[in-house]
């Protein structure tokens, strides 16, 4: 089993990209802070931290608009599942990890047909 995360996987293509730097004779200033890439790569690691995980749950319109306004009215997570009487433990982990870690809108789909 792999346990490398992507954060290990991102921070291994820079150090293989400083590797490469290297390998190309650059030295010293060149090869360390006065590479035209450097604020490239330094760009990349910062919108890296700022971005959304990979994985975040998506829910339906519905739910997504309760937990806002549970949120701004400052409930406790738990009394989402008791007001809105979600008994099932699948749906519960669903949105307490949308509570916690963000989530995705399910996409809505206009079931109307043309005439």
């Amino acid at each position: 089993m792999n346990y490398e995360t992507k954060r290990d996987v991102f921070e291994k293509a820079l150090r293989e990209w400083d590797d490469l730097v290297h390998s190309c004779g650059l030295q010293g200033e060149e090869a360390h802070g006065g590479c035209e890439f450097d604020p490239i790569l330094i760009k990349y690691k910062k919108d890296y931290d700022a971005a959304l995980p990979d994985d975040l749950p998506v829910i339906p319109k519905s739910w997504a608009d309760m937990i806002e306004e549970y949120k701004a009215n400052h409930y406790r997570l738990g009394k989402i599942f008791t007001d809105a009487l979600i008994l099932n433990y699948d749906e519960q982990e669903l949105i307490a990890r949308a509570w916690l870690d963000g989530y995705q809108v399910e996409a809505q789909h206009d079931t109307r047909t043309e005439k």
